[in-house]
């Protein structure tokens, strides 16, 4: 290891023991279970979002064996509102594979932590590392800002090329006696001090070696090669009374919200008011020549996804005869708490009582 690669590692470790205050319910964990849970949740999820998930989830399946058995509606329940449905499927996935498997005791080996259903590398280090002190570097954004920064490195993260020049820096920079505390010390460096905006740069224990400030790199790095392309859909909910009733269906597409229940869904690709929707084939696909009765417009939405934005409207109608429509099922409104919902969804409903319907 080069003097500056020494000089980095031994930095890192000496801030984590005598700087680092940085405070998370799940650090320090040996629990591969709890460690799992906790990485899984906050993929994609701020710290302060993701705690009560984590402490609901340990309190209601504190052990593989528990979350294996749990009913699928209920577990997906308990994660409504952190979005990102695909985790949870594959993590109650991961679950039965661990109980049927391994008899519910979590794999202590890293490729049969990687092989679980939702495991990537990065969660497969972290678990290895941080519950059996193996010696796999853990890379996530945190990681790639620190090391792009300080070693001046101007490969795009997001390239193949740049994933194996950055793990293999990863893998050489990790001491292997002390992988856990140095796993946790570089990704709350790079949480605390070098941040994306605003970094502690006159505070931080490795600036006077940083590549990036020495050459006024600092807002350039780390690079990517990919611009986020946003795409814009419209969701025209309707929320179709029949007597007590409501009708929904569970979405099974391989889309956002897998797994998740919702209104009748007519999505366009502008937006429509009421009397537009009325008129499109979709729309009488939906309803036939069912009349129906109209009751109001709710409050429009907006929720912003990774890669597209929802805009959402809801708009109440009643019915005197079932609807011609076979994939949505009427269920009494009264037991729509039962049932999963995307947060546009829950947002509504939980808005409601300010509607005029």
């Amino acid at each position: 290891m080069t003097n500056s690669r020494l000089f980095f590692t031994e930095k890192l470790l000496e801030w984590n023991r005598e700087t680092n205050t940085r405070s998370m319910p799940w650090k320090g964990e040996k629990d591969p279970y709890r460690i799992w849970l906790s990485e899984i949740i906050l993929q994609q999820t701020r710290v302060e979002q993701g705690l009560p998930y984590y402490q609901n989830f340990i309190k209601n399946y504190p052990d593989a064996k528990k979350l294996a058995a749990a009913p699928e509606e209920e577990v997906f329940r308990l994660w409504q509102g952190l979005g990102y449905y695909a985790r949870c499927k594959n993590m109650l996935a991961a679950a039965r594979e661990i109980a049927d498997t391994y008899q519910g005791k979590f794999p202590a080996q890293y490729d049969q932590i990687k092989a679980l259903k939702g495991i990537g590398p990065y969660t497969a280090a972290a678990i290895a590392s941080f519950a059996f002190n193996l010696p796999y570097a853990v890379l996530d954004g945190n990681v790639y800002r620190v090391l792009s920064r300080f070693f001046g490195i101007e490969t795009p993260i997001d390239s193949t090329a740049g994933k194996k020049e950055f793990g293999d820096l990863a893998q050489e920079l990790l001491p292997h006696d002390q992988s856990a505390a140095y796993n946790q010390s570089i990704m709350d460096f790079g949480a605390v001090v070098c941040k994306p905006q605003q970094p502690l740069c006159n505070e931080c224990p490795l600036n006077k070696k940083c590549a990036a400030r020495q050459q006024q790199l600092i807002s350039v790095l780390p690079v990517k090669s990919k611009k986020l392309q946003i795409k814009k859909r419209y969701f025209n909910y309707f929320i179709v009374h029949y007597k007590d009733n409501i009708y929904i269906r569970k979405r099974t597409a391989s889309d956002i919200w897998q797994n998740l229940h919702e209104f009748i869904l007519l999505e366009t690709s502008t937006p429509l008011d009421f009397e537009a929707l009325q008129q499109t084939d979709g729309f009488r696909q939906i309803f036939g020549n069912t009349r129906f009765e109209f009751e109001g417009v709710g409050k429009p939405g907006k929720q912003q996804l990774t890669h597209q934005t929802i805009f959402s409207q809801f708009i109440s109608l009643s019915v005197k005869q079932p609807l011609p429509a076979t994939d949505y099922m009427a269920v009494p409104a009264a037991s729509l708490n039962n049932y999963a919902f995307p947060k546009t969804i829950t947002a509504f409903l939980q808005q409601r009582h300010l509607q005029l319907f």
